[in-house]
């Protein structure tokens, strides 16, 4: 096994330490931060509102259904009270 020395070209200088990005300024901070706290609530509220309007549907048909009606039927007598027809002389 043979290794051969190659001519390589001279190596270029490392950049400089100093040639990082800038620093942020506490503004620029302040507004990452709030850009972040918008995109987590909006995806939190696009996951909770439907939750929670669920839950609240479920609770008013158990609440009738305790009651001993349904909401068919609430709703037939709402419709029957507005219409008149169940309006006495």
């Amino acid at each position: 096994m043979t290794t051969e020395v190659q001519p390589q070209a001279p190596l270029e200088p490392a950049p400089a330490q100093g040639a990082s990005a800038p620093k942020l300024t506490w503004r620029e901070k302040r507004w990452q931060r709030r850009r972040r706290r918008k995109v987590f609530e909006e995806v939190l509220g696009w996951i909770l509102v439907p939750i929670i309007l669920v839950a609240c549907y479920w609770a008013v048909k158990a609440g009738l259904n305790a009651a001993g009606t349904s909401p068919s039927a609430l709703i037939a007598g709402v419709r029957q009270l507005l219409t008149g027809a169940g309006a006495q002389p």
